[in-house]
């Protein structure tokens, strides 16, 4: 996981690609969807990975925020991606990451190793592709 800089303010604004991306899982992690937009282009392609519950391609922070994450908490507790390891080329950013929750209807708990590809252009993220094994998501929903 890549650590915070001392310099806080220099790091809520530094473009460079892995700490935008590192302000979107630290956004998540609070909950604070504002803070999460902000990191999000205005033309941002979201693709969740087909064969998650929520497969499919989102479009604008708001899109992606509606879409993906508000529809995450409803259905999970405790809904986290932990962002472990980085790895950075230029405008991408390969975050090795896992994904925990408890599903609500089931009462099931999750836990399952994730891929997120994002590009980072002008300090926004402009795509973002997950990978995951979508049948342990799918195996925690059913009761």
């Amino acid at each position: 996981m890549i650590e915070i800089p001392r310099d806080v303010a220099s790091f809520a604004e530094s473009q460079a690609p892995a700490d935008v991306v590192r302000r979107q899982y630290l956004a998540s992690a609070r909950g604070d969807l504002a803070a999460l937009r902000a990191t999000l282009a205005e033309d941002v392609e979201w693709t969740e990975m087909a064969g998650f519950p929520l497969g499919g391609t989102y479009r604008t922070p708001k899109g992606v925020t509606t879409n993906v994450m508000e529809r995450l908490a409803a259905d999970w507790d405790d809904w986290t991606a932990h962002d472990d390891t980085y790895v950075v080329d230029g405008e991408d950013v390969v975050v090795l990451a896992r994904y925990t929750a408890v599903h609500r209807a089931t009462g099931r708990p999750l836990a399952v190793r994730v891929a997120h590809h994002f590009t980072v252009r002008g300090g926004r993220i402009v795509r973002f592709e997950q990978f995951t094994d979508t049948a342990l998501v799918r195996e925690a929903m059913t009761a």
